[in-house]
């Protein structure tokens, strides 16, 4: 969250040091402690394009999304976006960046899911630790997000999360632990949300028991923007600094020093380690910024990420389109006004977008014409109606209904092109969780699919479906209409050429699905105890904290405990539509020579990876692992490692090697108060993202167990 308003001064206002900005420090001019700056966002540094008596605009690359970033499955490609969006935050005078958000997709429903990684904390966590070393290479900092168990936007700033420590652990705070201990974020962000009836950002146990003494974090702790409610609490748990700021914040800590609420080692601490972080900034250093950073390159690289990213869901010999395509029909609204990211502080001011059909120019294709004019006069007098409605800026803005065609024009658009493409389109943000209606394809968009699929296979002609999402949304009612479904997700302002990139084979596909596609919304565990239908609970600061007892409201009872997403469907064999990390390839892969070793506390795992096909590709390789036989309950598999081939050409091998932390395969007994890895044989599942399980290999393994602090208690 930044950008807020509330109408009183505000300790940090960005506006003489970066407009747009979404907080500072406050300076110290006589000891030469100079004002650093943090802005969002996720997806791109978001500043303000404009400023007073300057010509010059200040856009930034708005790249990928997190949910597109973590479809990959490659650390290499997300640490290159890090890289690019550091030097954007270094070369517009910013100095640390709030980002990235690494809570997990508990439920298909929360409204920030785009900006996150995944339902498994171990893809969550290495995505987001190789997005804080890209960033973090160029001399800036990240702020990683929002810690902790920010799972839901329905009452943000007042929900209750209710869970066992063993859910906490294992799941929330996971990801968080992963990131950390492989990046080193210069800040932490503590979220809006309880735990167990206290305020994370007012959590002793969290801030300082887990992430200062059992994680050793050396780091600056920051709250939300108006994170918490007592000033006192937030220093004591172990926020060193409190963000925005108000004036009122300054006499409150003061009186709470002078009557002893807040220990003088305490501001100690808080003020000595908010100096190591200044000291670091290219802002202390002097560092010259140019406001110029190489926007051209930076487009390159997302324009390339986000068509890594794309996963390929279904394909019944159409992709990539063939050397003869060349005029394309191209229907559904978000085809012309693609959806680059989510909304709220998680979007970018950038320079342009590309559509999809500027895309498919760039990529040598003919869009229809007439269907080009349909559109556009369709979407201006959209335009026209929306020009007077006012949106609040985090919440998700109103689309474009979806037209509709009679047959007689569908079937002469069949005659006049060589395969249609339909785009759809899904757009949240932050502040509001999605409607569960949202999760299902409309009657207009039920309808267009329905109709396109009908008149292009009568004349023997292909039909390819792009989702253009931030989440999942149902697939299981329609996936047999279409010959092919990509998934995109909101890939940045080079989405149309990305997208066409995909769709031409100019790029391979290979990304695979960070979380489960469920046949319905309610499939799911949590679903149980999740919002389904999101109210309308205003975000802003100054919002009461007033628990009426609302479930999913007030608060939420994580019953669901560690069964989340795959962890769920898989061990209670529940059907599902795509499974976790699931995507197609253009090529085929052949694996061989397997072979797992131990090494005191590392497990490695070698196989070498054949393009066995015609086409260049690369392939993910997914460790699973399942545990013997314990006292505890366990899923029947849990993701222990993963890695990405190179691009291998027709033949071409590459030898990988996975590496597992041995106490990885650790569960946590609350009885014991342990992190235990039970003794037995464990199975290894050596999976391909296109045909499952490869290979199965076992290893035997002495029980051990790691003691760790009591937190958390359940009220």
């Amino acid at each position: 969250m930044a950008g807020v308003s509330v109408g009183m001064p505000v300790i940090g206002a960005t506006r003489s040091l970066v407009p747009g900005a979404a907080g500072t420090t406050f300076p110290i001019e006589r000891l030469g402690i100079p004002a650093i700056v943090f802005a969002d966002g996720p997806a791109g540094l978001r500043i303000d394009p404009t400023r007073d008596f300057y010509s010059k605009t200040y856009y930034c690359t708005h790249f990928p999304i997190g949910i597109s970033l973590s479809s990959t499955w490659d650390t290499e490609s997300v640490y290159q976006i890090g890289k690019a969006i550091g030097e954007e935050v270094r070369d517009y005078g910013v100095d640390i960046l709030l980002a990235p958000g690494n809570n997990l997709m508990r439920n298909p429903l929360c409204g920030r899911n785009f900006e996150y990684y995944s339902e498994d904390p171990l893809l969550s966590g290495y995505i987001a630790a190789a997005y804080i070393n890209g960033v973090q290479s160029n001399g800036v900092g990240t702020s990683i997000k929002h810690f902790a168990f920010n799972n839901q936007e329905t009452k943000r700033m007042g929900n209750d999360a209710r869970m066992t420590q063993r859910t906490a652990r294992e799941l929330y705070l996971r990801p968080f632990e992963i990131a950390i201990h492989n990046s080193a974020p210069w800040t932490v962000m503590s979220s809006y949300n309880k735990i167990n009836g206290t305020f994370t950002a007012e959590s002793y146990e969290l801030l300082t028991t887990i992430l200062r003494n059992e994680w050793e974090y050396e780091g600056a702790v920051v709250t939300d923007w108006f994170g918490g409610k007592d000033r006192v609490a937030n220093v004591n748990a172990g926020n060193d600094m409190i963000q925005p700021g108000l004036p009122s914040d300054t006499d409150i800590i003061m009186a709470a020093v002078e009557d002893g609420r807040i220990m003088p080692q305490t501001l100690d601490a808080n003020v000595k380690r908010i100096l190591q972080l200044i000291v670091k900034t290219p802002r202390f250093n002097g560092y010259v910024y140019n406001d110029e950073p190489d926007l051209s390159t930076h487009a390159e690289v997302a324009r390339k990420v986000a068509a890594e990213g794309t996963v390929l869901l279904k394909n019944d010999d159409v992709l990539p389109l063939s050397h003869s395509t060349k005029n394309v029909a191209v229907y559904g609204v978000t085809s012309y006004d693609i959806i680059p990211g989510g909304s709220g502080s998680g979007t970018v001011n950038r320079p342009y977008t590309i559509s999809l059909i500027e895309g498919l120019r760039n990529n040598g294709y003919n869009a229809d014409k007439k269907l080009m004019e349909q559109y556009s006069a369709h979407l201006k007098q959209f335009r026209k109606e929306q020009e007077a409605a006012k949106t609040d800026w985090w919440r998700s803005e109103e689309r474009a209904k979806e037209l509709l065609f009679t047959i007689q024009q569908l079937s002469l658009d069949a005659d006049n092109n060589d395969v249609a493409i339909i785009t759809i389109g899904r757009i949240s943000g932050e502040g509001v969780d999605r409607d569960s209606v949202e999760f299902y394809l409309n009657t207009n968009e039920v309808e267009l699919i329905n109709n396109v699929c009908t008149a292009f296979h009568m004349k023997k002609k292909k039909v390819v479906v792009l989702l253009n999402i931030g989440d999942v949304i149902e697939t299981a009612s329609w996936k047999n209409l279409p010959d092919a479904i990509l998934v995109p997700w909101h890939c940045g302002q080079e989405g149309g050429n990305s997208m066409a990139d995909v769709l031409s084979g100019h790029s391979t596909s290979s990304g695979c699905l960070p979380m489960t596609f469920p046949i319905d919304v309610a499939d799911h565990y949590s679903s149980q105890n999740m919002v389904m239908n999101a109210p309308n609970i205003t975000l802003g600061v100054g919002q009461k904290d007033e628990d009426q007892g609302i479930r999913n409201i007030d608060y939420t009872i994580y019953e669901e405990g560690i069964y989340v997403g795959y962890r769920y469907f898989d061990t209670f064999s529940k059907e599902v539509s795509y499974p976790f990390g699931y995507g197609l390839s253009y090529t085929t892969f052949e694996y061989k020579d397997v072979e797992i070793n131990r090494a005191d506390d590392k497990i490695y795992i070698d196989i070498t990876i054949t393009n066995s096909g015609f086409l260049p590709g690369k392939e993910v390789v997914q460790i699973f692992t399942k545990a013997p036989k314990s006292k505890l309950d366990k899923p029947s598999r849990e993701l222990k490692a993963f890695a990405k081939t190179t691009e291998l050409q027709p033949s071409e091998h590459q030898r990988l090697r996975l590496t597992i932390n041995v106490m990885d395969l650790a569960s946590f007994d609350q009885n014991e108060q342990a992190w235990v890895m039970d003794g037995g044989r464990y199975h290894f599942y050596i999976s391909s993202a296109t045909k499952g399980t490869q290979f199965t290999e076992t290893l035997k393994i002495k029980k051990s167990k790691q003691a760790v602090n009591d937190v958390f208690k359940q009220r």
